[in-house]
């Protein structure tokens, strides 16, 4: 018997296929087209269908998938709507597609709420209350309250990505709304505001300004006057959007993941950690990185695929 897991990020989709016994088997990545919905439907097909071969097995042969995937989410129809990620795209089938290609359920759910899924699942602790921040492409959260995944009505709770951190608004989300978390730290957004920030306070630099990406600044730490002042303020918004996580949900851990926060962890989650007691009224959480790396997300839609959507691991031995 064989399972799925997706992927589905703003950058690339990952697929993974696993036996009873949680070993991957087989395993696809390929880069997310970005030209219309239809293309990405079909990128993760043919991503499950790779993962599939790979593993010697049929898609048939797939009892369960599950999806973890960039938001707004539209549960009742199992699609992705108006991506703030993927601009040009207005809609992307993904639920209907899928279960026409598998023998099971399809179960989809926010990437980040995924990714708490894939914390509680391989967590030692498996703590009752938690969450998952992601800092990447986009920002967003996964929340376990109570023992409970909070995934809202129509599948996007814990969009905290678009919480307004600067009610001044001086940058603009991909959503379309001023001031969001996501609009200033995300790894799509930082190098326009290391840009608004070259103008806006005349710093000088020896960034690439035309051709810059999230790695260039957070590589010229110490080195360079904008760098500095990109990865503070920064720091300052992180620390605002970490807060309101905290006072929102009352976790006893935060972790945290995404390619921003992996590959800069003492630059993005060392600040987070040393202002929280200034920002927060009630508990502090413990704040770590997620062991799991960037298999977080795809290993916690693996999980919900074993255990009917829940990610619970007693559910296993009647999976």
């Amino acid at each position: 018997m064989a399972y799925a897991g997706v992927d589905l990020g703003a950058t690339n989709v990952r697929a993974v296929v696993a036996d009873d016994e949680r070993t991957v088997r087989g395993q696809d990545r390929r880069s997310t087209p970005d030209e219309s919905g239809i293309a990405v439907t079909e990128a993760v097909l043919d991503a499950v269908r790779s993962a599939c071969a790979e593993a010697g097995v049929g898609p048939r042969e797939v009892r369960a998938v599950g999806v973890a995937s960039i938001g707004p989410l539209d549960l009742a129809e199992g699609a992705v709507e108006k991506p703030a990620n993927l601009p040009a795209i207005e809609w992307i089938p993904l639920t209907g597609p899928l279960r026409n290609l598998v023998d099971g359920p399809v179960y989809l759910h926010n990437d980040a709420n995924a990714g708490v899924i894939g914390e509680r699942f391989h967590s030692e602790r498996n703590p009752d209350d938690m969450a998952y921040v992601t800092i990447s492409s986009g920002i967003g959260a996964g929340v376990c309250v109570d023992g409970h995944v909070l995934a809202g009505w129509d599948g996007n709770a814990g969009e905290v990505g678009h919480v307004t951190v600067d009610p001044d608004g001086a940058l603009t989300c991909g959503c379309g709304i001023d001031g969001h978390w996501e609009a200033y730290c995300s790894g799509n957004n930082i190098p326009r505001y290391a840009r608004y920030l070259r103008e806006e306070l005349d710093v000088g630099t020896d960034l690439p300004l035309s051709d810059l990406d999230a790695a260039d600044v957070f590589e010229a730490a110490g080195r360079d006057p904008l760098a500095d002042v990109v990865i503070e303020r920064v720091a300052r918004w992180n620390a605002l959007g970490m807060a309101t996580v905290v006072h929102a949900y009352a976790p006893l851990v935060v972790s945290v993941g995404g390619a921003v926060a992996l590959n800069n962890p003492e630059l993005v989650l060392d600040p987070i950690r040393e202002r929280l007691d200034d920002l927060v009224m009630s508990n502090i959480p413990e704040v770590q990185l997620t062991t799991l790396g960037d298999d977080v997300v795809v290993q916690g839609a693996l999980a919900s695929a074993m255990t009917e959507g829940t990610g619970d691991r007693r559910l296993l031995g009647s999976a």
